[in-house]
């Protein structure tokens, strides 16, 4: 149960007492809410105690009374607005006129409430600012944490771009002054590495297009019958020059005519990131299983293999964006880190699961279950 401190400011006793009465027991509910809303009331009988109990405790409500002895109640509105305290404010009186609204709306007071009122028009008036603060609060603490995600999601990234970038420059310098030779062969190493940071360049923009449309909701869906035999096939023809290079072998047991409705595209990402991962991840002359299956009520898709293996530690963090796992042996393994991550999200989008088994030096074993 969720607890806000209400504070009632007005110089007439009834008035305070009787909004105590009022409240008391008096809870909010939300649909949005895991617990219900209840109220610790305070009273001040002026402005000058009611600045002194908002400097030292923190009000979530303030019930204020505009005519009050010495500072009046726009003073205390204004106070509260200079300080920037999160307050939500309802100006209750018996003197209510189109300039002093004008005024305390502009100065942040949520509503009036006109002098008298009865136990139920209080109660609902609390509970519409009640409901008004809470969505305000929300909304800050969204836009907060937008805000840090984009900035660390900028920071990553401009730590991904800048390494290779600062690679190719570095080779090209090399070649520009001649440093190594004359021919055009003393450079040939130097040409094959910028190549292949400018793929990886290029696939991590690929990456960031695909990841940015799919958390956007924008991707363009061509749902279809895919044939995931057909699909495997072109990704291990895909992957099979990186494979040959490492000497690993790839096996596959996949049906044909294994048809399942699904994007073509979203089928081949998550397949080629899985497949590629085990090659890249596996040791020299290693193997990788490819198994596809399909029952009645589901569509499964294996890729184990022999390679490394994950931490149990790391196996957490792997889904997540920007995720690359750091160990001697990955070090030198070119990834954006969002393969994986955005594997999982189209996953997530036909409401399927995918389970990691793996243990360091023993290989691993992802498994997508997909519903039909």
């Amino acid at each position: 149960m969720s607890e806000l401190k209400l504070l009632v400011v007005d110089d007439e006793p009834g008035i305070r007492s009787g909004t105590e009465r009022a409240m008391r027991n008096f809870r909010v509910t939300y649909p949005f809410l895991d617990e219900d809303f209840t109220y610790e009331i305070m009273t001040a009988e002026s402005g000058e105690e009611a600045l002194r109990i908002i400097d030292s405790v923190p009000i979530d409500i303030l019930l204020l009374d505009n005519k009050l002895p010495g500072m009046d109640g726009i003073e205390v509105l204004e106070y509260i607005r200079e300080e920037k305290y999160d307050i939500a404010v309802m100006m209750i009186t018996s003197y209510a006129s189109l300039d002093l609204a004008v005024k305390a709306t502009t100065m942040g007071a949520h509503s009036f409430m006109p002098k008298p009122f009865t136990p139920q028009e209080l109660r609902t008036a609390v509970e519409a600012i009640t409901k008004n603060l809470f969505l305000s609060r929300m909304t800050t603490q969204m836009t907060e944490e937008g805000r840090q995600s984009q900035f660390q999601f900028l920071s990553v990234l401009s730590h991904e771009l800048k390494s290779p970038i600062n690679a190719v420059e570095g080779y090209l310098n090399i070649i520009l002054e001649k440093q190594v030779g004359d021919s055009v062969d003393d450079y040939v190493v130097m040409l094959e590495r910028c190549k292949e940071r400018l793929r990886g360049m290029r696939a991590l923009i690929t990456d960031l297009i695909d990841l940015t449309k799919i958390e956007a909701g924008k991707k363009n869906r061509h749902i279809t019958n895919v044939d995931l035999h057909e699909v495997a096939k072109s990704v291990t023809d895909t992957i099979e020059p990186l494979a040959k290079q490492k000497k690993v072998k790839i096996h596959a047991d996949i049906p044909e005519n294994c048809f399942i409705r699904a994007d073509r595209n979203e089928m081949e990402i998550i397949i080629s990131n899985l497949v590629s991962n085990a090659v890249k991840y596996n040791h020299d002359e290693g193997e990788v299983f490819i198994d596809i299956s399909r029952s009645k009520n589901s569509c499964s898709i294996v890729v184990e293999d022999t390679g490394i293996g994950i931490s149990t530690e790391d196996q957490e963090k792997l889904f997540q964006d920007f995720v690359r796992i750091r160990t001697s042996e990955t070090k030198n393994i070119s990834g954006s880190g969002l393969g994986l991550s955005i594997a999982r999200k189209i996953i997530d989008l036909y409401g399927g699961s995918v389970q990691l088994e793996s243990s360091p030096g023993k290989g691993s074993r992802f498994t997508v279950t997909i519903p039909l």
